[in-house]
Formats: structure tokens, sequence, C-alpha cells
């Protein structure tokens, strides 16, 4: 069998069959309609032209109004923001796609221009986030702006966290969604318990690897309450650097990665995605370890080429590969890698906000443009 053939081949993740091993990973891209926050016809143009990917999984989506941290990202917690997303579904599964919500808290990650009035962003701890957020200057222009200082989270706050993301779980099913992923990496509020820089709590939620590692596993397991563990995965992001939303996960991150991973297996969810970054390398007794530990989907995402994506799908340390920008320049991504076809280059300065220009004008193959 060629290196092409078995990463593009079908496989089961969950209850799925997916037509490829090629993910499209999350990527905030910051256009919705206002107010609301909701998606339009224009998202749904969007993740339909890349719905020949194995699986997409959207961009974040707040999964409340003061889980919110960033400008004109899409929701999931109104009637209007579900009835947008039933679009976007649709369009992918009329060409035979299939899509995951990416469930969303950003925490500390927050500025109160996004949030509602008199809403402060939360945390583990009340510790200030030294870094910004794309939200809006006193003058309401969007742009990147110091995040607010946090509230630490009251018993009746997790809670009350623990809820949103089981309500949004079930208006992502109602929407359509094949899957749901709760996103706990990139410094946003699941990881923020998870690292000891951001989680200096005193009660059953810090500590220890176990406490850290708690708050976590109850909201997959409300997730898994609302929607069956079998179309729920969990995002992480072992060794995040502290230049992502100031959290240097690096404090026992390999021991709690591997104790969620455990658990996680416990609870028969369908995936787990490894988000990894550049400049870090994760040892292959790591990987290995990983494997052994969680009978799921793995799926790894971070600066894979084709060549590459294939190698570690040969090695048996994954099952499939996330592409983040490759898919924003490239919307027929599973194709171009079936052709050798050269990849098309993003232009960045068309990533976050705007309208259909630098959304959905990329050309497919043998498509002028």
């Amino acid at each position: 069998m060629s290196h092409n053939q078995t990463l593009l081949q079908p496989f089961k993740l969950g209850e799925l069959t997916l037509n490829n091993r090629v993910i499209m990973a999350p990527m905030t891209r910051s256009r919705s309609e206002q107010p609301g926050d909701i998606p339009t016809a224009l998202n749904a143009e969007y993740y339909g032209q890349r719905a020949s990917a194995g699986l997409i999984i959207t961009e974040g989506v707040p999964v409340s109004a003061g889980a919110k941290g960033y400008a004109f990202t899409p929701g999931i917690f109104t009637d209007a923001q579900q009835a947008g997303w039933k679009l976007v579904t649709d369009a992918v599964h009329a060409k035979g796609g299939r899509i995951a919500a990416q469930l969303w808290h950003v925490g500390r990650i927050s500025h109160h221009s996004v949030l509602p009035k008199g809403v402060a962003p939360v945390a583990p701890s009340a510790i200030q986030a030294q870094s910004k957020t794309f939200a809006f200057d006193d003058q309401g222009v969007p742009g990147m702006v110091d995040c607010d200082p946090p509230q630490a989270l009251t018993e009746q706050g997790l809670a009350q966290v623990l809820n949103e993301f089981a309500q949004a779980a079930k208006r992502a099913v109602a929407a359509g969604f094949d899957l749901v992923e709760v996103h706990g990496a990139n410094g946003y509020l699941l990881e923020q318990f998870l690292a000891t820089k951001t989680n200096k709590r005193d009660d059953q939620y810090g500590g220890s690897l176990i406490n850290r590692a708690r708050f976590v596993l109850e909201v997959v397991d409300a997730v898994i309450a609302s929607v069956g563990a079998q179309k729920v995965g969990l995002r992480v992001s072992p060794w995040c650097p502290a230049f992502i939303n100031d959290i240097d996960f690096s404090e026992e991150t390999e021991e709690i990665t591997l104790y969620l991973a455990e658990e996680l297996a416990k609870r028969k969810i369908a995936f787990i995605h490894l988000a990894e970054w550049p400049g870090v390398t994760y040892s292959a007794n790591f990987r290995q370890q990983l494997r052994s530990k969680f009978n799921g989907s793995l799926i790894v995402c971070g600066s894979y080429q084709q060549s590459s994506a294939q190698q570690i799908i040969d090695q048996g340390l994954a099952d499939a590969v996330a592409f983040g920008r490759p898919f924003i320049a490239n919307p027929d991504l599973p194709e171009r890698f079936a052709q050798g076809a050269a990849l098309a280059e993003p232009d960045q300065a068309t990533f976050y906000g705007g309208a259909a220009q630098g959304y959905t004008d990329y050309p497919f193959l043998n498509q002028p443009g």
C-alpha cells in the first residue's frame, strides 16, 4: 500500500466511518452575524467547501455568553446560533462530509468588551493573563487588547460552567453535528485548571495532579451525559508554551496527560486530539504510553506535512492527522494530497474577521483564481 493511500483511506472514529484520515483542525476565523454571534450562509459555504476532509472540527464555539473571549466568534447557546449552525452542518452533510463542534470556554483569556455588561472573565484562580485577546478598545475599534483580571470560579460558578457545556453539546447535536470536541487546550479554561501556573486553588480542584484534572473530567462527564460518549472527543495540548495565552503548561504535563488518557479510556470517548507545538518534541515513549493507555482514536495536529502525517500513522502512534492553515487556502486538501499537487499559501491578513475574501474565495484544483 502506498503512503498516500493509507492517509486517504476510510477509518472508524467512534460510531462514524470517516472518508479519510485528513482532519480539518479548529481555526478561529471571527466571521459571524452581528449582533448575536450567529453563523450564516457564508460560514456554511466555507465549511461546505472543505467537506472532503475526513472530519471537520469547527472553530472554537463559546458555550455561553460568559465563555466568550474573542470578537465575532459564533456561539452555540441561543436558538438563532443553533439555527445558524444547522446551515453549516447541512452544507457539510450534503457533500458527504462529517463535522464536529469544538465546545469552548476561554476562561481568563477575555475582555469586558465581548462579555455581557457587568460580567468578568472567570478562571480557576484570580490571576490575570499577561497576554492579549481580539476584542474592542475604548473607542469600540476591534483589535488586540489586554485580557481583563478574572474572578476565581466559585462552587456555584463551576456548576454553571458544567451546565453550559452540557447544554451546548445538546444544542450542537440538535444542530446536526456528528460529534463534539471539548476544548481542553491552548491555555483556555480547562487547561487553566490543569496548569499549576494558573491553578492555585486549595480545594478539590487544585493542588494534586488528580485534583487539577478533576474539572476537565467533570466537563467531559457532563457532555457524555448529554450526547453519549461515542460522540465526544477532548483536545489537549501538553507542554503548551508560555507565549500561548500565558499558560506555560509544563509542570507534570506528561503525567497529567497520561492520567487523563487512562480516565478517558474508562469513559470510552471517541477520540483525543493532541495539539503539538513548534520546537517541542514528544518522546517516542510518551507517544507509546498515550497509545497504550487510551484505546479510542488519536488525532495529532501540529505543522504536519503529508509525508510526516503518513509516517506517524504508519508508526501506529496516531489514527488521523489534523491540518490547520493548509485547509484555509486549499479547500480540497485531500484531493491535492491524492494528486501530489502543490499547496496554495493562505493570506494571513484575512485570517480573522472580514467577509468572503480570504475565506471562501480560495480556488479548488483546476479552477481559475
